[in-house]
């Protein structure tokens, strides 16, 4: 049986596969290991069934027989490790593929995932206005190093990796924020990550998801 994630039955980023179940798919496609989908209304996360899979009732999560994993950075990494596309062979290069993946879950996506926080939850608050610009600060403190580090590169350390992988899917937040602009040689980094051929059919797949659910529910 191949393995079985869930996402959202109706994403609510519009099917422009920014949710996250998007990076699981691509990292699949990548290694051209087939998966199904169960896909989850809102309140089916929140039911016991789901939370004994994902204890904070979100998605993605993954099975595999008797192995259920939740948090995409961890899901990305098991799939990685299992087929060489993903990790290079050489040791060190291998570990430095891991610590991208880190750094772009737990560096440069905090402060993004903020700025998502800022311009939408929080946009009514009297202080919202005023703190924008901080947020946005913060993330161009990420971007500037990311920046320099990448340099001429194709990608962050030789061949694309998972670190690439999970750098790209935490960068395509910001395209909506123009921030990205700012930085020509991440911009065309992201751009690189989205003309592969594996992205393109995890997209196609997240986006056709939710043009079914967006049908069902006219």
């Amino acid at each position: 049986m191949p393995p079985v994630i869930t996402a959202f039955e109706r994403s609510p980023d519009g099917g422009r596969g920014l949710a996250r179940d998007t990076r699981v798919r691509w990292a699949l496609e990548e290694t051209g290991q087939p998966y199904e989908v169960r896909h989850l209304s809102f309140e089916a996360m929140k039911q016991p069934t789901h939370l004994a899979r994902h204890p904070f009732g979100q998605i993605p999560t993954y099975e595999d027989g008797d192995l259920v994993l939740f948090e995409t950075g961890s899901i990305v990494l098991h799939i990685a490790e299992q087929h060489s596309v993903l990790l290079p062979q050489d040791t060190n290069a291998r570990a430095r593929a891991i610590t991208w993946m880190f750094a772009a879950t737990n560096t440069v996506e905090p402060p993004i995932l903020d700025l998502v926080t800022a311009r939408i939850i929080e946009r009514d608050k009297p202080w919202a206005e005023a703190r924008l610009p901080l947020v946005q600060d913060r993330i161009r403190d990420r971007l500037k190093p990311l920046s320099v580090r990448l340099g001429d590169g194709e990608w962050l350390d030789g061949a694309f990796s998972a670190g690439d992988l999970m750098m790209v899917s935490v960068l395509l937040r910001l395209r909506p924020s123009g921030l990205l602009d700012e930085f020509p040689s991440l911009a065309a980094y992201v751009a690189r990550g989205e003309a592969r051929p594996a992205y393109q059919r995890a997209y196609a797949a997240q986006k056709a998801d939710f043009e079914a659910a967006s049908g069902k529910s006219v």
